[in-house]
């Protein structure tokens, strides 16, 4: 099973620092939950972060309340980034752990418009189980849904 540990030492996530205004962020939208800024690392022009406000290390970690809100908020994002940058696409994305290719362990979603040939590749080995792989996977997570 994957380890979802929070390895950032208490005070020092650099989301928790930019949400309480201790270093400078371009802020293009907040509310009660959610803070959307410009990624410092810009794939493309208009390419926005949604964090929660919480400290939240992942999505496993969010009520469902700041879940609702950070997509609410990522959707507006995108709606922005349509009208003002007008990209033939949008890409979010949100990674989970070290393995899930997490690096700020504070939970956020990237709003990245895309353009052919902008050099992000997104694909993954398509394994293609048998239906039955397919249908026990589904009745263990039923099973857990259930719990």
């Amino acid at each position: 099973m994957p380890n979802f540990i929070d390895p950032t030492p208490p005070g020092q996530c650099i989301f928790c620092r930019l949400v309480n205004g201790e270093i400078p962020a371009a802020r293009v939208y907040e509310d009660e939950l959610t803070l959307a800024f410009m990624d410092l690392g810009q794939v493309n022009p208009g390419h926005v972060l949604v964090a929660v406000k919480r400290h939240a290390a992942n999505l496993l970690e969010l009520t469902p309340d700041e879940a609702a809100a950070a997509m609410r908020t990522a959707r507006r994002m995108a709606l922005a980034i349509k009208q003002t940058f007008d990209p033939p696409g949008i890409t979010l994305l949100q990674a989970n752990g070290k393995e899930g290719g997490q690096t700020v362990f504070h939970f956020h979603l990237h709003v990245v418009p895309r353009h052919a040939d902008d050099g992000i590749a997104l694909s993954w080995p398509s394994k293609q189980p048998p239906r039955e792989t397919l249908e026990e996977y589904a009745v263990r997570l039923r099973s857990a849904l259930a719990s």
